[in-house]
């Protein structure tokens, strides 16, 4: 019984140190500390670069991410996202990104490093020193092609109506 409590203590101690690892003091005072999870910057980072115009998404399996996006899962960040706690309240970030077809590279991963800079840090008041983009894919814009087709079917069917 006594092992059997042990073990329990120490895997709670265990995430316990998880936790306070995969966090940044931002501030202390006498009212307590103020600590910043890591997941809280990836959703920040996530934000900032799919806000750019020509990102498609976080790079990753598409039906792989719908189905952890549906069921609320935050692990699709974990595999497009790594976030590095350093000291004096410094973050490293490495985003893995697909652009859409027709964007210039340097171009959008220069926006999506500004952007992340700017809302990690106006956000967190942490510093951010670097943010790496990895241009995993280029896909093809399916929604234009979506509505050209349904506009070129609309419009055949619109030609093929009888005149009365």
């Amino acid at each position: 019984m006594k092992a059997a409590n042990e073990t329990k203590n120490e895997a709670k101690n265990a995430g316990q140190q998880d936790t306070v690892q995969n966090t940044a003091l931002i501030e202390g005072s006498e009212m307590g500390d103020v600590k910043i999870h890591e997941n809280v910057i990836s959703t920040l980072v996530r934000q900032a670069a799919l806000e750019q115009e020509g990102v498609s998404r976080l790079a990753g399996s598409a039906l792989v991410d719908d189905i952890a996006n549906l069921v609320g899962s935050r692990r699709m960040q974990a595999r497009a996202i790594t976030v590095e706690l350093g000291e004096d309240n410094r973050v490293s970030i490495e985003i893995k990104i697909n652009l859409l077809f027709g964007y210039r590279i340097p171009e959008v991963a220069e926006r999506v490093q500004k952007a992340v800079i700017r809302t990690v840090e106006e956000v967190t008041g942490m510093v951010v020193p670097k943010v790496n983009v990895l241009v995993q894919e280029i896909e093809a814009p399916a929604e234009k092609e979506d509505d050209e087709t349904a506009a070129d079917a609309s419009a055949d069917a619109s030609a093929a109506l009888p005149l009365n």
